[in-house]
């Protein structure tokens, strides 16, 4: 047959009693299809009388956009209303005197004043002690019965850098990659955060913002819970480098599922990871403070990542080590004598086994969570407890930090409460959240306590911030009065009222 003849053949229509049978649902799926070729048809001649098919519109459109569509629709759906959910604004720069009077003054570098007087202007101290003149036009607070002390410091957490923890735009501390020592935690903070407000109204007046992730996460920055932007919050930035130091004894438990030579692989690359950063970085550096100096010396080019390691390699700034277990610390003290920089240890919870090494080297440690279970079957049940007093013990300088998170930071003065009922002495206790963490940080000229000279950040409070029925009635961050208001308050008020109205029927 030829090619005519087929097309011919296949071009008849095809006689009744051999068309195939449809279904009931190919019908309703073609004439569907009719409707909506109808429909098309219809609205390019603008007919009046056209289907109803502006609902498809959507489905016509790329995927891409209507996934983006519908996650925009998600999210708005699933978020607060802006009335509910907005943080207080920062009040403005202070500009007239503020007098606090009559209540009990706890410096932290001397000793308390009952009845004392504390005068800051332009966010600066200027006076405090018991007969202390106040200025004529000072704003004068009466604090009878209240005690005043500096701002709490949280040494070790991510406020500022996330939100929500199933919501991966709003989780900013760590970047893709090992090695990232370029990477500055001060820009990535969120002054609109909920957490901001939360930690404050415990006393929490300052947090070490800190990156994580890989083996050289990036730089940290100590910032205040109050602004507009993060260069207002800003404090000190950078604070030093931080190292996650692997774990040098692979873990054998039911929920590790990586073999132990893997893990010691993993080890192995980190380690290599951190020495060939160290050496790229001191060799760039070499590099370029010979620019210049000789004749016919080329310039380096400009490396962001090494260029930040550079005041690390020049002394001024420390490496925050992360580590707990005894090889890990042995090992990072050694490393840090062989590449002869500063460092600090983050978490340390066997530091005291240590100890002689640590006291001998200056090795300050910034210790974890104290409200913590032991990590070992053989610890005690009080391991994490104990931790500070027998820091304190060692002659050891230390801090406590918080958990290293950011919704639970509010908790960092009951860290410290449960050191002491475990040894350590209550006015060491809050130096270890207060000025021993400022000069572990190196902010103490700022913050850490009630001097002249240094900032008005400072919070009121009915009693010992350690004391978990105290209230906090007032804060200042650099001389600025803050609002408390948060949304655990909001949140009080809301159920209160919901069981007000059930009482009332």
């Amino acid at each position: 047959m030829r090619a005519d003849e087929i097309r011919d053949a296949a071009s008849q229509p095809r006689s009744p009693e051999r068309s195939p049978r449809k279904s009931r649902g190919y019908k309703m799926r073609d004439a569907a299809c009719k409707q909506f070729a109808g429909g098309r048809r219809a609205l390019s001649v603008r007919s009046p009388h056209r289907p109803d098919t502006e609902h498809l519109r959507l489905l016509r459109l790329p995927f891409p956009i209507r996934l983006l569509l519908a996650s925009c629709l998600l999210i708005s759906c699933l978020s607060p209303s802006p009335t509910r959910s907005q943080v207080p604004p920062p009040a403005p720069p202070q500009n007239r005197p503020v007098a606090l009077v009559g209540g009990t003054i706890h410096p932290m570098t001397g000793p308390v004043i009952e009845r004392g007087v504390l005068v800051f202007d332009k966010g600066k101290i200027t006076a405090v002690g018991p007969d202390v003149p106040v200025p004529p036009d000072a704003e004068v607070i009466d604090i009878r019965g209240q005690h005043v002390y500096p701002g709490l410091i949280d040494a070790n957490s991510i406020i500022g850098l996330t939100e929500i923890d199933s919501i991966r735009a709003t989780r900013d501390f760590a970047e893709v990659g090992d090695v990232n020592p370029n990477v500055r935690a001060e820009v990535a903070v969120n002054p609109d955060s909920e957490i901001i407000a939360v930690t404050r109204a415990n006393g929490v007046l300052v947090a070490l913002a800190v990156p994580r992730g890989g083996v050289i996460a990036g730089q940290s920055a100590a910032i205040v819970l109050d602004g507009w932007t993060w260069e207002s919050m800003t404090l000190k930035a950078p604070v030093g480098l931080h190292v996650y130091w692997p774990r040098m004894t692979p873990v054998r438990a039911f929920f590790v599922f990586v073999s132990e030579e893997e893990q010691r692989r993993r080890a192995e690359e980190a380690l290599r990871k951190l020495k060939e950063a160290f050496r790229e970085a001191r060799a760039y550096w070499t590099a370029k403070k010979a620019e210049g100096g000789h004749p016919g010396t080329p310039y380096h080019d400009v490396d962001v990542r090494w260029e930040a390691m550079v005041p690390v390699l020049e002394g001024k700034l420390p490496v925050f080590v992360h580590a707990d277990t005894l090889d890990q610390i042995q090992a990072a003290v050694a490393w840090a004598e062989a590449e002869k920089v500063r460092i600090v240890l983050v978490g340390g919870a066997d530091a005291p086994m240590a100890a002689d090494l640590l006291r001998q080297k200056d090795v300050p440690v910034i210790t974890g969570p104290i409200l913590e279970l032991p990590t070992r079957e053989w610890e005690p049940y009080d391991a994490a407890f104990t931790l500070p007093a027998r820091l304190a013990q060692a002659g050891i300088r230390y801090c406590i930090g918080g958990d290293g998170g950011a919704w639970n930071e509010r908790n960092l003065p009951y860290h410290a409460a449960m050191a002491t009922a475990y040894g350590l002495p209550r006015d060491e206790a809050l130096k270890a959240i207060t000025i021993s963490c400022a000069r572990i940080l190196g902010i103490d000229d700022r913050v850490g306590s009630l001097e002249v000279g240094k900032d008005a950040t400072l919070l009121v409070a009915t009693g010992d911030p350690l004391d978990i029925r105290t209230q906090v009635t007032r804060a200042f961050i650099q001389g600025r009065p803050v609002n408390l208001y948060n949304r655990h308050q909001r949140l009080y008020e809301k159920y209160r009222e919901k069981y007000r109205q059930a009482g009332a029927r």
